[in-house]
């Protein structure tokens, strides 16, 4: 196991995702495969890293490997109705890959007295690891799920870890413990509850993977400046599993075609499938709750769009289809909004700025709502409609 770990630690520092030793040292003193079930699917975005069903009893060097990789480990599939180890249906409990999970951890910074709030318990993991961080009794961690939750408290029990756990739903926070000084949440949040910001200490630090309604989300780390204000900034992409009562429709649905409105557009498609995480989020404020994807078959490139909080198949859509050698890309658009154009104003917003870097952007959460703001919070700042 040791060699695992190192190896595993090795990979992280290397990629950026592991720069403080102490978090090497509660790899150890905080083992992964004490949280993970003894079959599991297992899931990665880094080429080479061990994917699939993995079971200690039937194969137990692949599950050692697996679990000692930076790999997502699949607890619950659509909420506890599907089977988890098909690798199939909406995941909907995991644990985090470590190659996301330090990156949060270490922009947390937790320090040894510490009170935490956690939301989303998940396996107990990362509740363990800040327990070590922090201090005996300085955590409490939330999580929706009861099941989840039961097995959560028997991982912790193997490590002895004395982290308060509570079912429950986790946007209210905890108050019988506050005031906290860091709040960690691992799960998908577009709309940042005010419950967080409340329960935490003038200074205190929030950490969260953003998502402004779009299917990329953000590294964001916030510092709260009283009950009702918090400001920060971004440090990186990182994609997690929405909040139960946030999540998003994920599948395009072109329908009713015949009532379409059709133009032409100079735009290419190809502009928005690698965008600068700069423009990236400047487009996700002023285009809310729309998701965007890329397709290209036999040279035709195309750019699909959809509203992503609509449940009932009768949402705006949009797509723009380049054929290759036009001058020109077809546009199709349905829906209230006009999506297509939405999305192209915002990029030429973004160019006529002067093309800002990511690291020029942060965001503001107050009464007034959510905005985002290009290098101080009382300069130029554009709403969030989340």
């Amino acid at each position: 196991m040791d060699d695992l770990i190192a190896k595993l630690a090795a990979h992280l520092r290397n990629r950026g995702s592991l720069t403080e030793a102490r978090w090497e040292e509660a790899l150890r003193a905080v083992p992964r495969h004490l949280f993970a079930p003894a079959a599991a699917w297992f899931t990665s975005n880094h080429a080479g890293a061990p994917r699939g069903r993995f079971a200690l009893d039937e194969d137990p060097v692949g599950w050692w490997t697996a679990v000692y990789a930076d790999t997502s480990i699949i607890l619950q599939t659509d909420d506890g109705a599907g089977d988890p180890l098909s690798g199939k249906g909406l995941f909907s409990s995991s644990v985090s890959a470590p190659g996301i999970m330090f990156p949060f951890l270490e922009l947390l910074a937790p320090q040894m007295g510490d009170r935490i709030l956690e939301v989303g318990t998940g396996s107990g993991w990362t509740a363990g690891l800040l327990s070590w961080a922090a201090g005996a009794n300085g955590v409490v961690s939330i999580e929706v799920d009861p099941e989840v939750a039961a097995r959560a408290a028997a991982n912790l029990g193997e490590v002895g870890c004395a982290a308060q756990l509570v079912v429950g739903d986790g946007t209210k926070g905890w108050a019988e413990r506050a005031p906290f000084d860091r709040v960690h949440v691992t799960v998908g949040v577009s709309d940042i509850p005010m419950a967080w910001i409340e329960q935490t200490r003038p200074g205190g630090v929030i950490v969260l993977p953003w998502h402004a309604g779009g299917l990329i989300g953000h590294q964001l780390r916030l510092e709260v400046l009283d009950e009702t204000t918090a400001v920060g900034r971004f440090h990186g992409t990182a994609s997690y599993m929405m909040l139960r009562e946030q999540r998003f429709n994920t599948r395009w649905n072109g329908h009713h075609h015949e009532a379409a409105h059709r133009s032409t557009t100079k735009v290419h498609p190809r502009i928005f499938w690698n965008m600068d995480l700069g423009a990236l989020l400047l487009c996700q404020a002023l285009v809310p709750r729309v998701g965007w994807y890329d397709v290209c078959e036999d040279g035709e490139d195309s750019l699909l769009l959809y509203e992503l909080d609509d449940h009932t198949g009768e949402g705006s859509w949009a797509a723009c289809d380049r054929k290759p050698g036009a001058a020109e890309g077809e546009v199709t658009q349905y829906g209230e909004r006009r999506l297509w154009d939405e999305l192209s104003s915002a990029y030429r917003e973004w160019v006529s700025l002067g093309r800002p870097g990511y690291d020029r952007f942060g965001l503001t959460v107050d009464p007034d709502g959510t905005h985002l703001w290009l290098d101080r919070p009382s300069a130029r700042k554009w709403r969030v409609r989340t």
